[in-house]
C-alpha cells in the first residue's frame, strides 16, 4: 500500500494558510488512526490534527513554525510500517545494495525501502554506495510539482496582475510560491514602477495598469458584480497595503503577529467594503437586575452564572427572528437572509480578540446562553476553541462597556450586516414616571447606551431603529420563562 498524505487542513471558509505549531509524533513512531499527529495554529484557533490512517510516521514535510497554504502535504503515514522504529530515512542510503541495477526506477524507491534489512551488504558492493545522488531525482521532481501547485488565490493574483508564477521567488515549501510571495512581488514591481520617469502621473497613478493583460482598468469595481463572494474577499485582501512610516531613535519597531496581520486586514477591508452607519439607544436594566436578583441563589446551584451579556444575546436571538435584514448578509448583488441565528460573541485575548459563534441562539434558553458564553470565553483565552466555534455568525455582539467604555462604534465583521456594541452599564439619575400618581419623578437607575453599526447597503435607518426599540422593550419587559 502507498503512502498516505497528510495535508494542511482546510480550517474556514477564509482560512488559506495554518502554521505547524508543534509535531506531537515524530519519524520513526507509530500512530493509529484519529490520533492526534500535530497541532497547528490558524488566524483565530489552535487545532489537533488527527492521523488520517494508523501506520508509522515516515517523513515530515514541514517543520515547525513554517507556515503553508491549505492543501500542502506536511507529512506521509505508511500504514505498512506499523511497528518500524528507526526513521526510514535511512532507507535510500541502502537501495544502490539491494540488487545488481545501481539505478532503481524512481516510482519504485517506496517500494524498495523495506527490503534492505533482508540482506547484508558485502564490502565488494561498496562502490555502488556512492550512486546515492540518483534518488534525489525523484525530490527534485516533487520540488518542481510543489511550486507549480499554487493555491487558487495565488493564481488568481498572479493572473490578473500579470504575473509568471515563474519569475517569483518562492519562500513556501520546496520552493513554493505564496500569497505573501505573490504580494511582496507587485509591490517590489510597483515601487520600480514609481521611480521611473513620471512624465505621465495620471497613467502611473493606478497600480494595476502595468500588466498588458488586466486592461485599461485600474479598479476592481466593475468586475465585482461577476465574482463569487469568496473571490472578491480575496481580491479585496490583495489590495490591502498599509501605510509605512518613519522609525525615531526611541522608537520600537514590532512585527505583527498572525492574529494582529489578519484582525487588520479584516477590518480594513471591512470598513472599505461595507457602508457603516451607527445608530444608539439607551437600555434600562432594572427588569434585568429584579430577574437576576430572583434566581441568582437557583443558577448558583446548578453551578451557572447568567451574565448581563448572556441576557443581551438571548433578547438579540428573539428579535433577529423578526428583522431577517439584520441577520443576513450582501453577496455580490444578492442579499441572504440567513436561516439559522448565531451569535458571535467578542471576548477579549488581552492582547488580541476572538468572537466565539453560539450557534443557533434562538433555540437556547437563558440559561442555556449563559453556559455557553462562560464554556466559549474559558477555552478562547486558553486557545481550545474548534474551528466550527468561530465560523458561521450571522450576527456580532462586543461588550466594550465591561472596561468602562460609555459607548463604542464598532466594525462590521465581514459576511454579516450589523454587530452590537453594549456600553457600561452604570447608575445614572434619570426622569420616570411614578405608577401610582402618573406624575414624573427623579429616580436612580441602571442604564447602558447600545449602538448598532449596520450595513447600509441592505439595513435602512428606519430598520435599525425598529430593531433597537424592539430589542430595549424585550429587555426592559424581560419575561419571567426565559
Amino acid at each position: 500500500m502507498a503512502r498516505i498524505e497528510v495535508p494542511m487542513p482546510q480550517m474556514g471558509e477564509s482560512i488559506a494558510e495554518g502554521t505547524v505549531s508543534r509535531w506531537l509524533k515524530q519519524v520513526g513512531e507509530t500512530v493509529q488512526r484519529d490520533e492526534p499527529l500535530l497541532e497547528i495554529s490558524t488566524d483565530k484557533v489552535d487545532a489537533e490534527i488527527p492521523s488520517p490512517a494508523g501506520g508509522t510516521l515516515v517523513e515530515i514535510l514541514v517543520e515547525e513554525g513554517a507556515t503553508v497554504e491549505v492543501g500542502t502535504v506536511v507529512a506521509y503515514v505508511d500504514p505498512e510500517a506499523t511497528g518500524v522504529s528507526a526513521p526510514p530515512q535511512e532507507a535510500p542510503e541502502e537501495l544502490p545494495e539491494t540488487g545488481p541495477s545501481p539505478a532503481p526506477e524512481p516510482g519504485k524507491v517506496e517500494e524498495q525501502a523495506p527490503a534492505p534489512p533482508s540482506t547484508a551488504p558485502p564490502p565488494a558492493m561498496a562502490p555502488p554506495a556512492e550512486t546515492p545522488p540518483e534518488p534525489e531525482e525523484p525530490a527534485d521532481s516533487a520540488e518542481d510539482r510543489l511550486r507549480a501547485r499554487s493555491t487558487p488565490v495565488v493564481r488568481k493574483i498572479a493572473e490578473e496582475h500579470g504575473i509568471d508564477l515563474a519569475e517569483v521567488p518562492g519562500t513556501g515549501h520546496a520552493g513554493r510560491v505564496t500569497k505573501q510571495d505573490v504580494l511582496g512581488y507587485l509591490e517590489e514591481r510597483e515601487g520600480e514602477a514609481e521611480t521611473a520617469p513620471s512624465a505621465a502621473p495620471t497613467e502611473t497613478r493606478p497600480q494595476p495598469v502595468s500588466p498588458p493583460a488586466s486592461h485599461a482598468a485600474p479598479t476592481i469595481e466593475p468586475q465585482l458584480p461577476s465574482a463569487a463572494p469568496s473571490d472578491l474577499w480575496n481580491r479585496f485582501y490583495s489590495q490591502v497595503q498599509h501605510p509605512e512610516f518613519p522609525v525615531r531613535p526611541p522608537d520600537r519597531v514590532e512585527t505583527m503577529d498572525k492574529i494582529r496581520r489578519l484582525t487588520a486586514e479584516h477590518m480594513v477591508v471591512a470598513k472599505r467594503v461595507a457602508p457603516h452607519v451607527h445608530s444608539f439607544i439607551e437600555v434600562d436594566f432594572t427588569r434585568i437586575d429584579q430577574v437576576r436578583g430572583a434566581n441568582r441563589i437557583q443558577w448558583s446551584r446548578q453551578g451557572t452564572k447568567v451574565s448581563y451579556t448572556a441576557f443581551v444575546v438571548w433578547a438579540c436571538s428573539r428579535v433577529l427572528r423578526e428583522f431577517p435584514q439584520v441577520n443576513g448578509t450582501v453577496s455580490g448583488n444578492n442579499l441572504i437572509y440567513r436561516g439559522n441565528v448565531n451569535v458571535g460573541v467578542a471576548v477579549d485575548l488581552d492582547p488580541g480578540l476572538i468572537v466565539p459563534v453560539i450557534h443557533d441562539a434562538d433555540e437556547l434558553s437563558l440559561l442555556g446562553i449563559g453556559k455557553r458564553i462562560v464554556d466559549l470565553a474559558e477555552r478562547a483565552r486558553s486557545r481550545r476553541l474548534i474551528p466550527d466555534e468561530i465560523q458561521g455568525a450571522t450576527f456580532s455582539i462586543t461588550n466594550p462597556g465591561v472596561l468602562g467604555t460609555v459607548v463604542g462604534m464598532p466594525i462590521i465583521p465581514k459576511g454579516t450586516s450589523a454587530i452590537l456594541g453594549t456600553g457600561a452599564i452604570e447608575k445614572r439619575v434619570v426622569v420616570v414616571e411614578d405608577p401610582s400618581s402618573g406624575t414624573d419623578a427623579l429616580a436612580i437607575r441602571k442604564r447602558s447606551f447600545f449602538s448598532l453599526g449596520y450595513d447600509h447597503r441592505i439595513v435602512d435607518g428606519a430598520d435599525a431603529a425598529r430593531f433597537l426599540a424592539r430589542l430595549k422593550e424585550l429587555l426592559e419587559t424581560f419575561p419571567e420563562d426565559a
